[in-house]
């Protein structure tokens, strides 16, 4: 693959963001956009623990998609305070995915605000993820097609990120979110996925209080290096052509495949992997 690194900026205007990476879609990571959040001094997984240690929380690991699962199932159920002491003790592939803890501890919602950099972010789904060492999240992209901007807390988190125009060469499955799950994109294996030699995209390691800029229909990778959480903030498709995709994958794509699951069982998604070498 060939893979650039993200470009970084220490702060940023909203005239320049919106110039220079939303209008050309591009991503950045800004190393200051949120030094005045009381989040950045307070969150971390100790602070998080003590806050929030008895909400039963929702694992998922790095198994392949089966055709029993509804779509974004979790694999496990622990709570907080177990998970966190697991992440510190030792690296486990278990993660906690596109979580709304503030719905479940309101209080978090004090500690941060929303960037006034050009973006019409929207309010109701500010969204956790948590991994340990070495957890890795498949390569997808979101279904709504948003605009995303991710901050990172505690440690340090691998990113590799493919705009929508490198689609052709990542081995896409289709009716889904994702490329196909055997693809190691730490070490990819270009005997079986030559076309990904032809991938071009964007890496960077985000550090605590870092955010990325992630443009719509992005494709991304995420690895913790060590044990962390991150907060997304997202917002609506600018382009009217991404908005048809998001509502098309809302839906459409999502109900058809689930359908297709309960009727044709592990064949449907064993072709659909058959169909992602084939395309």
């Amino acid at each position: 693959m060939q893979l650039q690194e993200i470009t970084r900026v220490h702060t940023i205007t909203k005239k320049e963001f919106l110039r220079d990476y939303v209008k050309p879609q591009k991503p950045v990571v800004i190393e200051h956009l949120i030094d005045d959040w009381k989040a950045y001094d307070k969150w971390n997984l100790a602070y998080i623990k003590d806050i929030a240690g008895d909400k039963e929380v929702p694992l998922y690991d790095d198994r392949p998609v089966k055709h029993d699962e509804g779509f974004n199932q979790a694999h496990a159920t622990m709570s907080m305070r177990e998970y966190v002491d697991l992440l510190k003790k030792e690296p486990t592939n278990y993660r906690i995915f596109l979580y709304n803890l503030m719905k479940e501890v309101p209080s978090l919602k004090e500690d941060f605000k929303f960037p006034k950099i050009g973006l019409r972010l929207l309010k109701q789904i500010p969204m956790l993820f948590f991994g340990g060492e070495g957890s890795k999240v498949f390569m997808h992209h979101d279904i709504d097609w948003a605009n995303i901007l991710h901050f990172h807390f505690e440690g340090k988190k691998q990113c590799v990120l493919f705009p929508p125009s490198e689609t052709p060469h990542l081995y896409k499955v289709p009716y889904s979110l994702i490329t196909r799950e055997d693809i190691n994109f730490d070490d990819p294996d270009y005997d079986k996925f030559p076309n990904l030699k032809k991938a071009k995209g964007f890496i960077c390691h985000l550090n605590h209080g870092e955010t990325l800029y992630m443009p719509e229909g992005y494709w991304h990778y995420m690895k913790y290096e060590t044990p962390g959480f991150s907060m997304s903030l997202r917002a609506l498709p600018r382009k009217v052509s991404n908005l048809r995709k998001a509502l098309y994958n809302v839906f459409y794509m999502r109900h058809y495949d689930n359908f297709m699951r309960r009727r044709k069982g592990q064949a449907w998604i064993d072709e659909k992997n058959e169909r992602a070498m084939s395309n």
